[in-house]
């Protein structure tokens, strides 16, 4: 554990910055890092990265409030939406195979990139 513990804080760290910079989920960099770097399963990842994100989420989103860079009318009907489908996806994910959703986490990464990169 005390070993992990200066490799959490960097992650998290790094995490941090990036999901701030570019508005990112900061899952987007755990979770690979979690499993590559600490050795916590796909699941215990997801599930770790979800308690992270509450407050790596709410550091970014009050420096861009206090910069009014946040619609919220936009936010509000994410925030409910995203509620009821975090509920309905953690669910599913513990039937769900780890090697599946390690694959389909890669494949939702792919997409995501090459999406950025032309532009969408």
């Amino acid at each position: 554990m005390r070993r992990q513990t200066p490799v959490a804080i960097l992650t998290g760290a790094s995490a941090g910055f990036l999901g701030g910079l570019l508005g990112i989920g900061g899952g987007v960099i755990l979770v690979p890092a979690m499993v590559a770097f600490l050795s916590l399963t796909q699941k215990e990842a997801h599930g770790t990265s979800l308690g992270v994100i509450v407050l790596l989420a709410l550091s970014g989103a009050i420096q861009y409030a206090i910069q009014g860079n946040i619609n919220w009318a936009v936010a509000g009907g994410l925030a409910v939406g995203g509620a009821i489908g975090a509920v309905l996806g953690a669910r599913l994910m513990m039937r769900v195979p780890t090697r599946r959703l390690r694959q389909g986490f890669g494949v939702l990464l792919l997409i995501t990139a090459v999406l950025m990169f032309i532009g969408r």
